[in-house]
């Protein structure tokens, strides 16, 4: 676990921090509707899960900004930027009807994260203990899915907007719209740390990131 310390003074959202930090500390959140017909299809003809194959380009979006990646160390008051964060994803104990999270380290080869989170699953499922460890994850963002629906909004509240920088993430089912597979997906960020564009961001590049994806695929069958 690696972090750079971010120097306020010269930080290019400073006067917002300063804003959404002290006079209006508030978070902010957001629900859009994603395309994820082709990556369902690919998940089907693969044999390989849908939930992890999104898991993983979810991860990849949020690493690919410094701004997702921020954090604060109460000891010392100062604000970080890790190298990289991780989803904490969760499973569903049917018989208790509880969930218990699970740690999968995000890795950029998509083969070696595929493998490593169909474990850390399997693995989970053998304990119903909730066994949530922030301490020693601190570079970890939530991400969870509601399985159970397909909603239309979502909203998760922290105390005075909180200095938690990590984003929060939950999706639903995917339904089917003129032809299409529709999912919705919800971010949450600290205003403090993002501003509407930030937020917004996050859908353009995570569907950016499905459509990359799907293409490769595309193009290794054709290859094959």
């Amino acid at each position: 676990m690696n972090y750079k310390i971010i120097d306020m003074e010269k930080y290019y959202r400073r006067g917002v921090f300063r804003h959404f930090s002290r006079d209006c500390k508030c978070s902010i959140s957001m629900t859009e509707t994603l395309d994820v017909t082709e990556l369902a299809a690919y998940s089907k003809q693969t044999g390989r899960k849908f939930y992890i194959n999104f898991l993983y380009l979810l991860a990849k979006t949020l690493n690919s900004r410094e701004d997702y990646r921020m954090s604060y160390l109460w000891e010392t008051q100062q604000v970080i930027v890790y190298d990289k964060i991780n989803p904490t994803q969760y499973i569903f104990h049917e018989d208790t009807e509880t969930c218990a999270p699970v740690y999968t380290e995000y890795q950029a080869d998509y083969g070696q994260f595929y493998a490593a989170c169909k474990e850390d699953i399997a693995q989970a499922k053998k304990s119903a203990e909730y066994g949530l460890d922030m301490e020693h994850h601190p570079n970890w963002f939530d991400a969870s899915y509601i399985s159970w629906l397909s909603y239309e909004s979502m909203h998760v509240e922290l105390p005075d907007g909180y200095l938690y920088f990590l984003p929060i993430v939950n999706w639903g089912r995917y339904h089917k719209r003129h032809g299409r597979l529709i999912m919705p997906v919800t971010v949450r960020l600290n205003h403090a740390a993002a501003d509407g564009y930030l937020l917004a961001k996050v859908f353009l590049l995570l569907q950016e990131q499905l459509a990359g994806f799907v293409r490769s695929w595309a193009a290794e069958s054709v290859t094959l």
